[in-house]
């Protein structure tokens, strides 16, 4: 029996300052809009750590250093492709902070987080990010209803 399937590998990262802030994007994605924290896809043959280095250095003009895996969310997109976010976060950065097309990038305290318009979904995926007992988001269909756990 094959056990193999296809998997798409993106990620997301929580940068946050000593000042009790958090990088917060508003995506301009018509699709999945609002507020989210930067991050992309993984490309063929990168690391999963250089990767998120560049989707934060793309979208923010921050450079990270030590992003620590924080969590996974994952879902099936369609049957033999599992859909993988890798949950990373970091106090260390430098540079001038920038917006890109994909939007609008600035600091927010993190407890106003779940005030903010925050895209679809965010949330429950916020906790992987700010609960130490948290470390994976997974999404299901059931009887054609999508239902969510969180271990």
């Amino acid at each position: 029996m094959d056990r193999s399937e296809k998997a798409i590998f993106t990620n997301m990262c929580m940068v946050y300052d000593d000042n009790g802030n958090v990088l917060v994007q508003n995506r301009k994605d018509k699709e999945w809009g609002g507020i989210t924290f930067p991050g992309g896809h993984v490309e063929k043959k990168e690391s999963f750590t250089d990767s998120v280095i560049r989707e934060v250095y793309e979208e923010t003009g921050l450079k990270i250093k030590n992003p620590v895996l924080c969590g996974v969310k994952q879902w099936q997109e369609e049957e033999d492709v599992r859909y993988v976010v890798l949950c990373y976060k970091t106090g260390h950065f430098e540079g001038e902070l920038r917006s890109s097309e994909e939007g609008e990038v600035y600091w927010v305290k993190r407890s106003e987080l779940m005030a903010q318009p925050l895209a679809s979904g965010m949330e429950l995926m916020f906790q992987l990010f700010l609960k130490d007992k948290v470390n994976e988001h997974y999404l299901y269909e059931d009887e054609g209803e999508w239902k969510q756990v969180l271990k």
